[in-house]
């Protein structure tokens, strides 16, 4: 029997000429190689501080951050999302786009989106954002002012000195500070 991918016996001694297979291209594979670095399509990046973690004095960033330990100061997160998460503890001043609370917060906080203290959460101090959630199961003691002009987070004063939201309300709606006195 004769196979098409054999190369014939010789016959007489001679040789014969070798028959080339002939091959069909195969597929082509898939691309091994790593994606290449290009614009991120909705890929934040997110950093996490533990529970043995302890930080005192200003926290600056420009990811996602999620805390778990210990925080006394300033938290800067002006175009990203802070979440708090159930066991840390925050003593700060907050500036963030979007903030969620599980764990607890002495300090007045500042969002340009959103503020979401959850279940379980707790907050004393005053918050300042157009919008504000406050579920069932959370603590909240402080003032809200939910100004729907703000559309980026109010730069601090170069002293450093931060004016509360209480002290804010009472300039802008004084008829409102007059029935409170």
């Amino acid at each position: 029997m004769w196979k098409r991918d054999q190369a014939m016996k010789p016959v007489n001694g001679e040789q014969a000429a070798p028959t080339m297979p002939t091959y069909e291209p195969a597929p082509p594979a898939p691309s091994a190689a790593p994606p290449q670095p290009g614009p991120r399509q909705n890929v934040r990046d997110v950093v996490n501080i533990g529970k043995s973690v302890v930080i005192k004095g200003e926290l600056n960033g420009s990811e996602d951050l999620t805390i778990e330990g210990q925080i006394e100061g300033t938290i800067d997160l002006r175009e990203n999302v802070l979440t708090i998460g159930p066991n840390g503890k925050i003593k700060a001043q907050v500036f963030a786009k979007s903030v969620v609370v599980l764990g607890t917060v002495a300090g007045n906080i500042t969002a340009s989106e959103k503020i979401d203290i959850k279940d379980g959460g707790s907050v004393e101090g005053d918050l300042v954002s157009p919008r504000v959630g406050i579920s069932e199961g959370a603590h909240f003691r402080g003032s809200v002012d939910m100004n729907k002009k703000l559309q980026a987070v109010p730069q601090r004063p170069a002293s450093g000195h931060h004016t509360p939201a209480a002290e804010v309300s009472h300039r802008q709606e004084p008829a409102a500070a007059a029935v409170a006195h």
